[in-house]
């Protein structure tokens, strides 16, 4: 029975993961070396038995490949109808996702997963027509082959000589609910192919000489078999971590090398490496900072960074832990990652010394269960050596470094006034106690003592509160029991009494030195938190990437107290100068060439590193899991800032915030484009429609009014010709004011007129619309309400006239033949109003606002044919002057069209007349 408690976080994610599987589709892939191997037949054949089992599934794209035994099991299956495009001459069959969402079955096929679908398409890959599935709830069956994995694709290239183009990413393998391998070796395959079952037979032959080469399916198949292995793996240690299994497996082997701040730490991660190739293993190294470890000097723990980056460059994965118990971390660690073997070095510690304080390996020999431990012994040491076992591994060094003394000499400083401080305690202590003498108890006044105890070791640490407890005792022994002024003790009692007083105090020595250890750890993670905190909340608040990038420079540099730049990629990869972000002058020389090193390979260089380490910057990756972002460049004050292993933590964290943040924006501006060009599209569309059916109109009168004329010009009378070429003249004007309503739209969108305004009386205005329209007019009875002393507007009458003219085109167009019209105005301080009413049907409720749109127009028997530009190009006007437009029905039937102009200049002075 497992007693420990868990872990409040791993629930909550347990809980998260559980919730989102309930609500998304499960994917079974069927994965294979090569085309042929038998993973459509194999997916076939567990869609009939899912069928049998009367489960809702049907086919929703499967490729035979003119294969009999293949085309056999779909018969009897529920086969979605494809979609066929268009393409070239040619008619493709793609998947139907518009379909499979609608029919929405428990279980679909769909087959090939990296397929590149045809233009017209939803998705561009048909790996994401299938993340859409399993969003709906619905469960997929898809095939795949090794070769069309992301990260194999350039060794799959190097093995066989050819280069896949359509891939897949890794991680919608890794996320997968269940991965079947159909295997077949490699002369069985080529039998296949030979037999015509795979290819048709000169393609074959062709396939035999080039890809389907025995050692290209060797390679293949043990591709295949690994990557089955590894994702069996993952799920085996999902699995151990939903149900809280902490015994180990052991299933396959992971090997977890254990260093500390000593000089065997190295041959320990060179020995780990080389087991591991030896074993074909995974393999970790791991630290593990404990409160006495945090307070050894900056070059021990310089050392251990170093270590560390030298296990990552062999290969290893690097883990730094912090707990108050090296052999207990090192256990649950272990348990958690399914860890089978550990090295560690062989502890030195002899004798009494090792049976008093213990060591690590003697704890992992006792409780690591299941695992077993390799030692890794040290060379004996010479004469002079200095050895010692402060981390629990062996600890060996031949000589002192060269100015060590230096970089420690500030630290000794510390621990001396420790101690100092400690004897000025006592001193005080034992000077109080000395007044209570005779009037407190000896009880009474050991608290005195244990208080002194208990300060110094919350200020100073172990050693010196260590140091107090000893010097207490004896004080207290010399001076205050008897025989006085001797260390002599007369009753034994008093022996009990003054162990019991040393006890007590180292052990309140230790709690205390433990407790303010892990309260300064506690501090550093809280500060990490804030730090992280800050900058997460300032990301989501940036809505551009310079917004991104100022916020980014800024807490890296605030953290990490070094300058700092964000380089980006141009349009044709080449790592180029921000041009929008300042960069400080210690930057001005970054090396443009590293970083585009960095971008290319996707690895951190620069100072401290394995590659390019004569450069002063540090130039670190900018990406996330599939696309490389950027390239930071990083001008370090001071390494030890950089590479501890809790700031090397909280950098890379700090790196995968800001690529999440660019990826988001990114993201977000693509979505921007294309809902611009789906509106754009949609225009267009709406645009070609409107032209085409309102341009072919007028055509046709005016085609078939000429044509009459041309062939029958000596039949027609003179009363004939006049009428027919007044309807070609009427027909050329109806072109003609659409063309230019179309025209007047793109300059008002563009923004490319300029308003001529003057001073104008609106009088002068509607009198000269009413005379462009009478003739259109003449059977209508039009009303002109102005009130008097209306004052002169400053527009740009032509634009005005405009305005009135299309608003009186739309009373004649939707309104019956003799329905009066109105015109109105009315004035207040600060705008003028003017109507157009009519007595129409009026508007359709709810199409008020709509009707200003582009190309909108009201479906109506007796509408005459527009193109729906009128009202649009009258709002364009208006907002040009500053004004609003609005459209509502009357309450007495018919609607009113109205728009506002500001009177926000003063009238002009009229001159008296002579």
């Amino acid at each position: 029975m497992n007693n420990e408690r868990p872990d409040p976080d791993e629930l909550l994610a347990r809980v998260e993961r559980e919730q989102t599987r309930a609500s998304r589709g499960r994917l079974k892939i069927f994965f294979g070396a090569a085309a042929g191997v038998g993973k459509t037949y194999a997916m076939l054949l567990a869609a009939r038995e899912r069928r049998a089992e009367n489960i809702d599934i049907i086919v929703g794209l499967v490729e035979t490949h003119g294969r009999k035994e293949t085309a056999v099991l779909i018969e009897g299956l529920e086969v979605l109808p494809p979609k066929l495009i268009e393409y070239r001459g040619t008619t493709l069959r793609e998947f139907d996702l518009d379909k499979a969402l609608k029919r929405k079955p428990s279980v679909i096929v769909v087959d090939e997963l990296a397929h590149t679908n045809a233009q017209g398409c939803r998705h561009p890959k048909r790996w994401q027509d299938i993340e859409e599935l399993l969003e709906a709830g619905i469960d997929v069956y898809t095939a795949l082959n090794v070769q069309h994995l992301e990260s194999l694709n350039d060794d799959i290239g190097q093995i066989t000589g050819i280069q896949v183009w359509e891939t897949v990413p890794d991680t919608v393998f890794e996320e997968a609910n269940e991965i079947e391998l159909v295997d077949l070796p490699p002369d069985e395959l080529l039998d296949r192919l030979k037999d015509g079952k795979v290819y048709l037979p000169q393609q074959a032959q062709e396939a035999i000489r080039h890809f389907f080469r025995k050692g290209n399916l060797i390679a293949l198949r043990e591709l295949a078999l690994r990557q089955t292995a590894n994702r069996v793996d993952a799920q085996m240690l999902d699995y151990r971590e939903d149900n809280a299994i902490r015994q180990v497996w052991q299933v396959s082997e992971r090997i977890m090398v254990c260093i500390g701040p000593n000089a065997l730490a190295e041959r320990l991660v060179r020995a780990g490496k080389r087991f591991a190739t030896s074993l074909r293993a995974q393999w970790l190294v791991v630290y593990v900072e404990t409160p006495e470890l945090q307070r050894l000097p900056a070059e021990k723990r310089d050392s251990v960074l170093r270590i560390l980056r030298l296990g990552e460059k062999l290969g290893a994965e690097t883990v730094t832990l912090s707990a108050p118990d090296m052999s207990s971390a090192i256990i649950k660690f272990s348990n958690d990652r399914n860890v089978t073997k550990i090295v560690i070095g062989k502890p030195t510690r002899r004798g009494f010394k090792r049976f008093l304080l213990g060591s690590v390996v003697d704890s992992l020999i006792s409780d690591a269960h299941n695992i077993n431990l390799y030692l890794l012994g040290s060379p004996r040491p010479e004469k002079g050596d200095d050895i010692s076992d402060r981390s629990g591994l062996s600890l060996y060094r031949k000589k002192p470094l060269p100015g060590l003394g230096v970089r420690l000499s500030s630290w000794q400083k510390n621990r001396t006034l420790g101690y100092v401080w400690a004897f000025a305690v006592v001193v005080a202590s034992t000077a109080l106690t000395y007044m209570m003498f005779g009037r407190f108890e000896l009880a009474n006044m050991i608290m005195v003592f244990l208080l002194g105890v208990v300060f110094i070791a919350t200020r100073f640490g172990r050693g010196p509160s260590i140091f107090a407890s000893f010097l207490g005792v004896a004080i207290f022994d010399f001076l205050f029991v008897k025989p006085y002024l001797s260390f002599t003790v007369a009753d034994s009692q008093y022996l009990v009494t003054l162990l019991a007083m040393l006890t007590v105090a180292m052990l309140i020595s230790n709690l205390m030195a433990n407790v303010r250890s892990q309260a300064k750890v506690a501090g550093h993670r809280e500060r990490r938190a804030t730090v992280l905190y800050a900058m997460s909340r300032d990301l989501t608040a940036s809505q551009s990437e310079d917004e991104i990038v100022r916020t980014a420079v800024h807490h890296l540099y605030s953290e990490f107290g070094s300058q700092n730049v964000i380089l980006f990629p141009d349009a044709n990869g080449r790592i180029t100068y921000p041009k929008g972000q300042a960069i400080p002058e210690s930057l001005h020389g970054a090396d443009l060439s590293v970083a585009q090193w960095v971008m290319d390979h996707n690895e951190i260089a620069g100072q401290g590193t394995n590659t390019l380490p004569g450069t002063e910057a540090i130039y670190f990756p900018l990406c996330n899991k599939e696309t490389m972002l950027g390239v930071l460049v990083l001008l370090p004050v001071n390494l030890r800032r950089v590479y501890l292993p809790e700031q090397r933590k909280l950098l890379e964290t700090f790196l995968g915030q800001i690529a999440q943040a660019l990826i988001r924006v990114k993201l977000t501006e693509q979505t921007k484009k294309v809902q611009v060009e789906m509106e754009a599209e949609r225009l267009r569309n709406m645009l070609l429609s409107s032209i085409s059916h309102d341009l072919r109109t007028p055509l046709t009168t005016i085609v078939g009014s000429a044509s009459t004329l041309m062939e029958e010009n000596s039949a027609l009378n003179s009363g004939d010709k006049l009428e027919l070429s007044r309807s070609i003249y009427d027909e050329a004007q109806r072109m003609s004011s659409l063309i230019n309503n179309i025209l007047d739209m793109a300059r008002l969108d563009a923004g490319t007129i300029e308003l001529n305004k003057q001073w104008v009386p609106l009088e002068e205005i509607i009198g000269t619309v009413l005379t462009c329209l009478q003739k259109r007019l003449e059977n209508r009875q039009v009303t002109v309400k102005l009130p008097p002393g209306m004052p002169m507007v400053y527009v740009d009458a032509v634009m005005i006239e405009q305005v009135l003219i299309n608003l009186l085109e739309n009373v004649l167009r939707y309104t019956p033949g003799k329905s009066p019209v109105e015109i109105m105005a009315e004035v207040s301080s600060a705008k003028m109003e003017i109507s157009v009413a009519d007595r129409g049907p009026g508007i359709p409720s709810g199409l008020e606002n709509k009707l200003f749109e582009k190309f909108y127009r009201v479906h109506n028997e007796a509408a005459q044919s527009g193109v729906g530009l009128g009202l649009a190009i009258c709002r364009a006007i208006i907002e040009a002057h500053g004004g609003s437009i609005q459209a509502k029905n009357r309450p007495t039937g018919g609607a009113v069209f109205s728009f506002m102009i500001p009177l926000d200049h003063a009238q002009p002075e009229m001159g008296e007349e002579e």
